[in-house]
């Protein structure tokens, strides 16, 4: 068969036959590798050893990778829908660290977000029930959305008051030097995550350190119960996701039955 344009787009976008599951396959693979080449060369020790050939290595991974987002780039037709979409972003950053690197030091570990791509095995191994379930949990996310926005205005606003309250209570004597730095110590202490860097030393400002504590208990529970609420009025997905791709567009989750993609029109294979 003869490697055409659109042959090339079944091989890199789907993965129902031997040529694009191959191709796949040799792509988590060289993604495992970056990433764990990535974490060896953080190691001090091994760098000093072996820092040249982790290099070399590095610079054939982002050259594979280079060459693949290319490929994706100019195989789809809605070239900024996918530089733009989730996993367009993400292999734009795996190979951009390494690039950064030649002027400014260490950028290249930040390689690791391409364990970000190995979310691509779902689709590869045809794990439906699972793209069914990311379905659902993102439809209910995407529900509170609003409800989550209005919920943060919210912190916000009381961070900003306590802070304020604390920075007159304290002053800077006791290490409030400013309104933001008051703000900073407000937010430690209503999420309980309490560093301890700040604390309050008059009985008044103890008194209201006490509140914001007992106040964090109560809006770190909000979040969850907007969430548990909007996945109670979602079905749970009774169905398996399709795993189908269109490879003139890229859109995903085509029904194994559709002769024509819903998004462009293009005939699918």
């Amino acid at each position: 068969m003869s490697l055409t344009k659109r042959r090339l787009a079944h091989i890199v976008f789907e993965s129902n036959d031997r040529a694009s599951k191959m191709f796949d396959v040799i792509l988590l693979i060289l993604i495992f590798g970056s990433v764990i080449v990535a974490i060896l060369d953080s190691v001090a020790d091994l760098r000093a050893e072996y820092g040249r050939i982790f290099f070399v290595l590095e610079l054939v991974f982002t050259f594979l990778f280079t060459i693949e987002y290319i490929l994706r780039v100019w195989l789809t037709s809605k070239t900024m829908k996918y530089v733009f979409s989730f996993y367009g972003i993400v292999d734009l950053l795996a190979i951009l660290p390494v690039y950064l690197s030649f002027f400014i030091a260490n950028v290249q570990l930040l390689t690791v977000v391409r364990a970000l791509r190995l979310l691509r095995v779902v689709r590869i191994l045809k794990l439906g029930r699972y793209l069914a379930e990311a379905d659902f949990i993102q439809k209910s996310l995407k529900a509170s959305l609003a409800k989550i926005q209005i919920f943060l205005f919210a912190v916000i606003t009381i961070v900003l008051i306590m802070g304020t309250l604390m920075y007159i209570i304290e002053g800077p004597e006791t290490g409030f030097t400013s309104i933001p730095r008051s703000m900073y110590w407000a937010i430690v202490t209503l999420t309980t995550v309490g560093f301890g860097d700040i604390t309050p030393e008059t009985p008044l400002g103890q008194f209201v350190a006490s509140l914001i504590m007992l106040l964090g208990y109560a809006i770190i529970a909000v979040p969850t119960g907007i969430v548990s609420a909007e996945m109670a009025k979602q079905k749970n997905p009774e169905h398996h996701a399709s795993t189908r791709t269109c490879t003139h567009c890229g859109k995903d989750g085509l029904d194994r039955d559709d002769h024509f993609c819903k998004n462009c029109g293009y005939p699918l294979d």
